[in-house]
């Protein structure tokens, strides 16, 4: 069973007992995260895909980490101007273990039967 999260903006796909490294999220080491924009969720036969997201369905996960990541380097260059400019940033993470999926059947509702009205009836029984 695998569900694909949305998780600030970034997709990620959740399967049970996995470790995933998602942008910067609350919460100290060993606190629980539930994440309930989940947009589809699969559990082996059937494929559920929200519009946008699948009503009742959520993934839970614990806080493992909190780090940086490698640094990336932006450097901008304009030719025959002499301009030049070199930046760089270590983006914050949140290493998360996922615990479990949760995916809530929703039952389909039958559609109410019309009641036959009056005005019908006896605009029949004219003809």
């Amino acid at each position: 069973m695998y569900a694909i999260v949305n998780i600030s903006g970034k997709q990620f796909k959740a399967i049970e007992g996995a470790r995933v490294r998602v942008p910067r999220q609350t919460g100290e080491a060993g606190a629980k995260v539930t994440f309930d924009n989940v947009l589809l969720v699969h559990d082996g036969s059937s494929t559920k895909i929200g519009a946008p997201t699948v009503k009742g369905a959520t993934v839970t996960a614990t806080v493992i980490d909190h780090g940086r990541e490698k640094k990336i380097l932006i450097y901008k260059k304009k030719r025959r101007k002499g301009y030049q400019r070199k930046n760089g940033h270590r983006q914050w993470f949140t290493e998360v273990e996922i615990q479990k999926i949760k995916a809530t059947a929703t039952k389909k509702k039958k559609p109410a039967k019309k009641a036959d009205s009056k005005v019908g009836k006896e605009a029949k029984e004219e003809e």
